[in-house]
């Protein structure tokens, strides 16, 4: 009976090395698979908000300066019409104000 008692104590022993052993080894794991996780989350959130915020306001571009060549050539030939009768007053300086606007 006591090499049976032997053998018994010995088997608990070693089984229960064995589980303390697994057990660290698996809080190691769950611990560096935690870290990996929250770094693959970190750079998730920080891609979905460079997609979703944004982009930092540029200054809006300065209107373009009336390409006043173009304008004269516009108005001498409202003048044109309306010296020929297709424009009426009212019509002329309308297109006059709109061109001027520019």
């Amino acid at each position: 009976m006591p090499g049976l008692l032997r053998g018994v104590a010995r088997t608990a022993a070693i089984a229960g090395t064995a589980s303390a052993v697994s057990g660290r080894v698996q809080r190691r794991q769950a611990s560096r698979f935690a870290q990996q996780d929250a770094q693959t989350a970190a750079m998730r959130n920080q891609a979905y908000q460079e997609q979703v915020a944004p982009p930092a306001a540029a200054a809006p571009p300065a209107p373009a300066a009336p390409d006043t060549g173009n304008m004269l050539e516009q108005l001498k030939m409202l003048g044109d019409l309306k010296a020929q009768g297709v424009l009426t007053e009212a019509e002329f300086e309308a297109q006059k104000a709109k061109i001027l606007a520019g």
